[in-house]
């Protein structure tokens, strides 16, 4: 029976070959000026001729303070808007898999090292800044955020939608917005970091009120037959906290905006978060938001086998599967797949003769090439 994995999917006007997502992985290896680097060039373009449906970029910054770190990408300007076009056309040229972005903010996460630097906080007089929040809670270990008025709102919004009529100028396919793991949108949603008396805080339609306005903003200059969908951490995994409930009204609100998809994650916002880390762990919540809100969704989190991924696909727990640190480990995961489900897959014309049919130096069955 053919497998689902390599099953095509439509989202509007786009069309992917497979349903193998190469998740959005930070690689906090940019310039001084946030700018895309050889570095990039290499890890993109070997994901793009990796026979994966759709790739990611890592998340994107919109303005300086939504940086996690001094090195990420950023989308504010010409220099890096040309910068990250030159790794998409590369991209374009050699690779099958269709082109995403994840446009982010840190909030009060932001201004840490590299975690390979320990990740800790840097104050300004390091070259840092003071990050921003919807209130003044302060993640730990670090600074009081300074609060959003009304006027640093309406900024931030501006911000995303600048950052996505760049993402459209650059030739993007699908345009996914961060709201999870603690960052600035996820930290609006969350009790446990948004201790606002306004209407942006408060009940649920208050702490979704800011995260839904920038969503709609992104949605009126992006293009119709474009993709638009948000990421979520589906749960804090804290009592007290967002919760897998709330993610599904969440999803139900955004579906009536034009939300094409939901990427199902969860935690950051603590860490104190107790998570019950196991293969594909994150699911059952995808197929919670999916049955529940009635929106496709992309299941992301210890997905590392291809019958575990394609038996995902088949139960309707999701409509694709995202890997992250395993397609990290192994860039070719999906030729791996396609061998284990007995399907084909797409292969660089270079690297054809890597093919398992060509163990034995049998030309004629060469794989499709791009």
């Amino acid at each position: 029976m053919p497998s689902r994995l390599f099953s095509p999917f439509t989202l509007r006007g786009l069309t992917l070959p497979n349903r193998i997502v190469v998740s959005p992985m930070a690689q906090y290896s940019g310039t001084t000026g946030n700018e895309a680097t050889d570095w990039h060039l290499m890890h993109y373009g070997n994901f793009s001729v990796s026979g994966a449906g759709l790739m990611f970029f890592e998340a994107t910054a919109v303005e300086p303070r939504g940086r996690v770190g001094r090195f990420d990408l950023g989308l504010w300007n010409d220099a890096q808007q040309e910068s990250i076009a030159r790794v998409i056309a590369f991209c374009r040229q050699h690779g099958q898999a269709k082109i995403a972005m994840q446009l982010a903010h840190s909030g009060r996460k932001g201004s840490t090292a590299q975690p390979w630097m320990g990740g800790k906080y840097i104050g300004p007089e390091e070259g840092g800044w003071h990050p921003i929040s919807p209130g003044d809670i302060a993640f730990p270990g670090r600074p009081a955020p300074r609060m959003l008025d009304h006027a640093g709102l309406a900024e931030i919004e501006v911000f995303f939608v600048q950052a996505t009529k760049r993402a459209e100028a650059l030739g993007i396919d699908l345009i996914e917005l961060h709201s999870a793991h603690g960052y600035l949108l996820h930290s609006f949603l969350s009790p446990l970091s948004n201790n606002r008396n306004d209407e942006y805080g408060g009940d649920i339609a208050g702490r979704m009120r800011f995260p839904l306005e920038v969503f709609t903003a992104m949605r009126a200059v992006w293009p119709e037959h474009k993709p638009l969908g948000v990421r979520v951490s589906a749960t804090d995994w804290v009592e007290g906290g967002w919760t897998l409930q709330d993610s599904v009204v969440f999803a139900q609100e955004l579906k009536k905006l034009g939300c094409d998809f939901i990427c199902a994650s969860s935690g950051g916002s603590s860490p104190d978060q107790q998570i019950d880390l196991g293969p594909g762990y994150q699911v059952p919540m995808a197929r919670r938001i999916r049955e529940d809100a009635g929106i496709p969704t992309i299941a992301v989190g210890l997905i590392n086998e291809p019958a575990q991924a394609d038996q995902a696909l088949r139960d309707g727990a999701a409509d694709l599967i995202a890997i992250g640190r395993g397609m990290s480990y192994n860039p070719r995961w999906a030729w791996h797949a396609a061998e284990a489900l007995r399907e084909p897959a797409a292969f660089p014309p270079q690297y054809a003769r890597s093919h398992p049919s060509m163990r034995f130096g049998d030309f004629t069955k060469l794989p499709p090439t791009r």
